[in-house]
This record gives C-alpha cells, sequence and structure tokens, in this order.
C-alpha cells in the first residue's frame, strides 16, 4: 500500500498542516506502511521525495520519475481546513475510489461550517452558544449584535479552525475591528455568547470492531482563549484526564460519542465542548485534528495506555 499523507492546503494553518502530516508519516512507518508527504497548495499537488519534489498527476493520483509511475492508493487526510476539512478532498478521492482516513464529503461540509454544525446538531437537543451569522458584505448593527450574543463574546471565522482570525471582545468599541479581522480569514463570521465553565475536548475514533472514546481533556489557556499561540507556544495547560467527576466526563464522552454517530463522522476526531455546572455546551467538531508533537490527540492515545501507531493502523484497516 502506498499511502499518500495529504498536508498544506490553503488556510493559515497550512504550516501546521505540514507539521502533522510530517508526524503522521513517522507513525505510519512504524506501523510498517510506506508513506509519501504530499503538500497540497490549491491545484499544486507535489510529493516530496527527500530534498525533491515531483507534480503529483490528479488523473491518476500518482507521480512519475522517468519511465516509472507511482501510485498511491491510500490518503491520510492531514490537511487543517481548506480543501481538506471541507469535503473538497473527500469528493476528489470518492470519484477516483480510493479510500482515506477521515470524515466523508457531507459530513466533513457539515462539520467544517460551524454555524451549520450547531444549528443542525440542535435537532438533537444539543446545547451551544448563543451565536449571529454575518456574511462578508451583510450590513450589520453592533447594538443589535451584542443584544443577542451579550458580552464577553468570541467572534471567529466561520469556516476554519479557531487558531486565526478569532478574538475575545469584552467592550462594545472593539467588536466591529474583531469582526473585520475574522472577515480576513473567511468571507463569513460567526460571534457566540461567551460561556465561562470549563473548556474540554474528546478525541475518538470509531471502528468495525470496538469504539475507542479517549480520555478527556481538559484545557486551561494562560491567554484569553485556546489560540495559536496558546496552542502551539506553550501557553496552555492541557490535563489528561481532565479534573472533572467521573459522571460527567463519562456524560461528556457519550455525548462525544453521539455526535460522531448524527454528524456520519468517521476516523479520529476531536469534539469540544464547554462545561458549566452539569451541561454540557458543544462547540466544534475537528474532523481533521492536529497530529503534531504537541497535538492534544496523540497525548490523548497515551494516556489510554496505545500507541498511536496502532491506532493509525485501526484507522486504515476500517476504511480500506
Amino acid at each position: 500500500m502506498n499511502i499518500a499523507v495529504l498536508a498544506g492546503g490553503d488556510s493559515s494553518e497550512s504550516a501546521i498542516s505540514v507539521k502533522s502530516g510530517k508526524e503522521v508519516i513517522k507513525w505510519l512507518e512504524k506501523a510498517g506502511y510506506t508513506a509519501y508527504l504530499v503538500i497540497v497548495q490549491g491545484t499544486e499537488w507535489k510529493v516530496a521525495i527527500g530534498e525533491n519534489e515531483y507534480n503529483v498527476d490528479l488523473n491518476y493520483f500518482g507521480y512519475s520519475v522517468g519511465k516509472k509511475k507511482t501510485k498511491f492508493n491510500y490518503v491520510w487526510n492531514a490537511i487543517h481546513g481548506t480543501p481538506g476539512e471541507n469535503g473538497k478532498v473527500q469528493g476528489y478521492l470518492d470519484i477516483m475510489k480510493i479510500p482515506y482516513s477521515c470524515s466523508g464529503l457531507l459530513s466533513s461540509a457539515i462539520t467544517f461550517n460551524k454555524h451549520v454544525s450547531k444549528a443542525y446538531l440542535k435537532q438533537f437537543n444539543i446545547l451551544t452558544a448563543e451565536s449571529k451569522l454575518l456574511k462578508r458584505y451583510d450590513q450589520y448593527d453592533i447594538e443589535e449584535i451584542i443584544e443577542i450574543v451579550g458580552l464577553p463574546c468570541f467572534v471567529k471565522p466561520n469556516r476554519g479552525g479557531s487558531s486565526f482570525g478569532m478574538a475575545k471582545v469584552s467592550q462594545t468599541e472593539n467588536l466591529e475591528p474583531a469582526i473585520e479581522a475574522a472577515l480576513t480569514e473567511d468571507s463569513e463570521v460567526i460571534i457566540e455568547s461567551f460561556i465561562k465553565g470549563t473548556e474540554v475536548t474528546c478525541g475518538l475514533l470509531k471502528t468495525n470492531e470496538d469504539e475507542l472514546i479517549f480520555p478527556l481533556t481538559e484545557i486551561i489557556s494562560k491567554t484569553e482563549f485556546f489560540d495559536y499561540e496558546a496552542k502551539y507556544k506553550g501557553l496552555a495547560e492541557e490535563i489528561t484526564p481532565a479534573r472533572i467527576d467521573a459522571e460527567l466526563a463519562k456524560k461528556c464522552q457519550t455525548l462525544a460519542s453521539d455526535i460522531y454517530d448524527y454528524t456520519h463522522s468517521s476516523g479520529i476526531v476531536r469534539i469540544d465542548f464547554i462545561i458549566k455546572g452539569n451541561q454540557l455546551y458543544f462547540l466544534e467538531l475537528n474532523s481533521v485534528p492536529g497530529m503534531t508533537k504537541e497535538s492534544i490527540i496523540p497525548q490523548q492515545i497515551r494516556a489510554m495506555g496505545l500507541k498511536v501507531e496502532t491506532v493509525l493502523q485501526k484507522v486504515i484497516e476500517t476504511s480500506c
């Protein structure tokens, strides 16, 4: 099996994605697979072989060196953001009949869009923060928005991760600049009420044989929220397992499992929550969670007493 590990992409998280891809290759090689790093940027897909790069021919999904052609027959998707997390890559792979490691087109499209995922999950009585969606050329009234979501509130790109373009706003005069900053990352912005509570995240994987729900991680950010600085520059404390009541932790894991099913997820996902009192509020579902050395999923897998390469192998065996 020749595995293409797709990384890069067209969002601000491109560099993080490449780091994830390189770590995934190390684990796949430990598991005995042959894996290639494929950097995706717009219409240019290049496979990195040592110091050289070769164009990927999307007509047969492979590359050639001289007269020798190598075809990829499996994809590990490590692209955070577009086009790997919103279903676009999945659509191409479905047409090419190439199996892959993550959720499919419809599931990815739903969960990548924060507004759509919140609206979709409300029918299952999943609690979420109050929110307001704005599009780039919408006329908006700051006072009206604050009346809906209150202060403080969070401003986020609607279709993207939470590392870039996100802001916590506590004063009225800072809301419009935060909206405009978020619009540089995406043409849609979602503004959400601030919920004071404990932030936790739950990674999980369902295979043909079993359900692996990883221990919860409690996130304590030294910045205003869990942004890029907190995630990748050591400005957050990540405690696994989370320091919460065992019964509440089980409730959170069960809800994560239900959301996995409701959204028709596949592969490893990570679902973020805020716990306020005894209530669980859904924040977002990451269908291609980070796999760098600093990332949460590898921490949770090891806390469960498992090897990361073993879990990755389960994903491949299930999706082929």
